[in-house]
């Protein structure tokens, strides 16, 4: 080669260059940017033109040469050699592909011209690094219309499946759908989307084809590799559908299994049972039947299993003997309709209330009806007795027990304490989860003194937990010092109430006065009053006051009635 100079203006573009689409604005800007900066680097390469004169063609370095002239530049550096004409052809592809990646129209445009001077596909892969496959993928949009790659070269390119089924197509079929979808001058766009999908054609997969090679040949199916697809799956697929349906059916008579039989297959693709047959979704069973058929979707052998009925005995009718289906079964009216069922509820709630609030009644049945009523199935339970609040609580466990032997009520005394307890346990929870049953239990813990059953909180897990001005409070409470490190304050603490108790306050049942009697305020129920009569929490003082319980509700005539003739 031969170094020389010469005006970038002068210099003629190659018209078989490999880079036939432009580059993107930003790349020729950068490029611009750094020959301003510091001229051209890398000489393009030129060669004589064959056709005579003194003029040079560009072999490598259009981008170069344009930019140099943008950058308004009066000479570049060149490098003068004569290649021969195919090796000048891979070097500029090789080049383009390894600078800024060629469209992928200009890859196939180039691979084809390496193809009309004696390149092999494994040799042009073995010259550029790329896999083979990639050679032969390119090379199919040699099936591509014409006026679609001029469309994909301006830079409006399908991906890769639209592009995959447009390649699949014929020619005849591309032009007839060009014509309907190619660009208009208001929308320069193509919807590729709706061009793939004009083309799309059902293909029956190798991958789902359970028969061999022998049968393939004789329903002449021709397998066709799909170059888009993953490298590592089989890939190779038939748009015959008619023989590869065929072939699937025969393969399927001849290698049907024990206990099974071929159905038919409904519109959906899916299998069709025979009549009064019930599909089996569980484990197969010793009597159970298994129904092969072939998807028509996708060409796949699939199953079904599935069980029939037992057929009934034979009945004799005027001493002949025909089916059971074929003797008329009349059809009686039940004894009680669902109408009448819904009518029964409503009059057993209406006589259970009603029972309830006149009907005299024991404490200790009271008690037991309480109880009962959580086993409700009306009534769900978030048991803190857990660790898990969303799983089931084990009141009706707990509330059988309060059931004998005659599905009465056995009112031990005893055991209804007992039950009494374990439900209560079920029920009152204080866990800060979906379970916290709220101020009423921590009520409830006053009242029976729960504090005394609180454990040592002078542990290092809980303390730790506390800030400093806390921590440092309840050490001062306690009459331990104050360390300079909080570790050490902890550790002073938790050696203090070794043989002792820590309670914090803040893990005390009791609320605050307020918070009960706001609590209390809003749940109870207010008897209307004339104007000026009371607030609500002076109606709560007063019901209190007067030996009512917080939660009870108002007294109507009814109920005072009952507890009259209770009393009586």
């Amino acid at each position: 080669m031969q170094l020389i100079t010469a005006d970038p203006r002068s210099l003629k573009d190659n018209p078989n260059r490999s880079r036939q689409s432009k580059s993107s604005p930003q790349s020729d800007a950068l490029l611009c940017a750094s020959i301003k900066a510091i001229g051209v680097v890398q000489p393009p390469i030129v060669k004589l033109d064959p056709d005579g004169g003194n003029s040079y063609i560009i072999v490598f370095g259009h981008r170069r040469t344009s930019q140099a002239i943008a950058a308004d530049l009066a000479e570049i550096p060149l490098l003068l050699a004569e290649p021969s004409d195919d090796l000048g052809a891979m070097q500029s592809f090789a080049e383009n592909i390894a600078r800024e990646p060629l469209n992928p129209v200009d890859q196939w445009r180039a691979i084809e011209r390496l193809v009309a001077l004696g390149w092999t596909e494994e040799s042009i892969a073995l010259a550029l690094a790329l896999p083979v496959r990639q050679i032969r993928k390119l090379r199919l949009l040699a099936n591509i219309l014409p006026g679609m790659l001029d469309q994909m070269a301006r830079g409006d390119m399908p991906n890769e499946q639209q592009l995959r089924t447009i390649a699949a197509a014929s020619q005849d079929e591309q032009v007839e759908v060009w014509k309907k979808y190619k660009p208009k001058k208001q929308d320069p766009q193509v919807s590729w989307w709706e061009v793939a999908r004009a083309l799309t054609e059902t293909r029956m997969l190798a991958k789902h084809a359970s028969f061999g090679a022998d049968l393939a040949q004789a329903y002449g199916i021709t397998w066709t590799e799909d170059l888009f697809a993953p490298a590592d799956e089989d890939s190779r697929y038939t748009t015959d559908i008619e023989a590869f349906i065929g072939a699937q059916q025969e393969w399927l008579a001849n290698n049907l299994p024990k206990r099974g039989s071929i159905i038919e297959a409904n519109e959906y693709g899916q299998g069709k049972l025979p009549p009064k047959a019930q599909q089996v979704h569980g484990k197969p069973g010793k009597g159970d039947l298994t129904g092969w058929y072939v998807n028509q979707r996708d060409g796949s052998v699939q199953s079904i299993v599935y069980h029939m009925p037992e057929t009934k005995k034979s009945a004799t009718v005027a001493g002949a003997t025909a089916p059971a289906e074929e003797v008329a079964e009349t059809t009686q009216r039940p004894a009680v309709t669902q109408k009448d069922l819904d009518m029964i509820g409503d009059l057993r709630t209406d006589a259970l209330h009603e029972a309830l609030a006149r009907a005299p009644i024991e404490e200790d049945t009271l008690m037991a009806l309480l109880i009962l009523a959580f086993a409700g199935t009306n009534v769900s339970v978030a048991s803190g007795s857990s660790d898990n609040p969303y799983g089931p609580a084990k009141c009706a466990a707990n509330i059988a027990r309060l059931i004998g032997e005659d599905g009465k009520l056995a009112l031990d005394r005893g055991t209804l304490i007992q039950v009494a307890r374990s439900v209560l346990i079920e029920v009152m929870s204080l866990r800060r989860n979906r379970s916290d049953s709220g101020l009423v239990a921590r009520i409830a813990g006053v009242a029976i003194g729960a504090d005394g059953f609180l454990p040592n909180m002078a542990t290092e897990d809980f303390l730790s937990c506390l800030s400093r001005n806390a921590l440092e409070a309840t050490a001062d409470a306690a009459g331990v010092p104050s360390r300079i490190k909080v570790k050490d304050t902890r550790a002073a603490l938790v050696e203090h109430f070794a043989e002792a108790k820590l309670v914090h306050p803040a893990a005390l049942m009791a609320p605050g006065v307020e918070d009960v009697r706001g609590w209390a305020a809003r749940h109870a129920p207010i008897e209307a009053q004339e104007e000026g009569s009371k607030t609500a929490e002076d109606a709560v003082d007063q019901r209190v006051g007067d030996g009512l319980e917080e939660d009870s509700g108002p007294i109507d005539d009814n109920t005072a009635d009952g507890f009259r003739e209770a009393a009586e």
